[in-house]
């Protein structure tokens, strides 16, 4: 039975279940119609959220983090390419450190694809442990085509994927469908929009367990702490630029 869990103060653009108590496999939902474009406010309840749940489970017991939304169109199209225009420092108080802290979060993450996932949303999908992808959406990295960069950019494709996907990833703003991305290694499973929840709560569940030795978070570092240390490195930086802000905004 899923349980609702009340952050404080409350959060605006998302909610957090406790799926199971048994696995400790915790669902956060992106509520930020109507893209779930990526701003440093809901940046900051994501990693707030990943706090509580880490506080919550505790060190040493099984568990897992399931990223989600209720849309079937849209699982998030990518960064707020407004904001920095009144806040400058929004990526560097938001989206760099909500990276940081997905690949530094001591429990698996599985991150469910329900729609569309275009922009600054790869990056944020990579930073996840696994990938279930809603099979009739798309993956679109648009960065180059925005003239969008940031340090680290291209870290996590580089560590996760073959370079030839990395390539068309970063410098080809390449669409895949979702047979193209499994077919590609940038997801781990494709499923039906009525069935890709249930996928990606039975991937958290069976690799719950796999953290309750302490180590599962210190082993990942092993395989992504360049990225990790990408992130941190220009997370809450005020004294020079961290990237260059989108040309063309969409």
């Amino acid at each position: 039975m899923s349980s609702p869990v009340q952050l404080s103060p409350p959060a605006q653009h998302l909610s957090l279940h406790r799926h199971d108590t048994t696995s400790n496999v915790f669902v956060l939902t992106l509520r930020k119609p109507p893209e779930n474009r990526l701003n440093s406010s809901l940046c900051q309840e994501i990693i707030r959220a990943l706090r509580h749940v880490q506080v919550t489970i505790g060190p040493d017991a099984p568990g897992a983090l399931v990223t989600t939304t209720e849309s079937q169109k849209f699982f998030c199209t990518g960064l707020d390419l407004h904001e920095p225009d009144t806040n400058p420092f929004a990526n560097s108080d938001g989206f760099y450190p909500m990276l940081a802290a997905l690949l530094d979060f001591p429990f698996p993450t599985v991150a469910c694809l329900t729609g569309h996932t275009f922009g600054g949303a790869c990056p944020f999908a990579l930073a996840h442990d696994y990938r279930v992808m809603n099979s009739e959406r798309g993956f679109f990295s648009m960065a180059i085509d925005l003239g969008l960069h940031f340090d680290g950019i291209g870290t996590l494709p580089r560590l996760k994927l073959q370079p030839r996907v990395a390539r068309q990833m970063l410098l080809e703003a390449h669409k895949w469908t979702g047979k193209a991305a499994y077919a590609d290694g940038i997801v781990d499973m494709i499923a039906a929009p009525s069935s890709m929840q249930e996928e990606a709560l039975a991937l958290a569940e069976k690799f719950a367990p796999k953290a309750k030795m302490g180590v599962y978070g210190v082993l990942r570092l092993e395989l992504v702490g360049e990225a990790a240390d990408k992130m941190r490195s220009i997370s809450y930086v005020r004294s020079k630029t961290t990237g260059r802000q989108a040309k063309a905004k969409i």
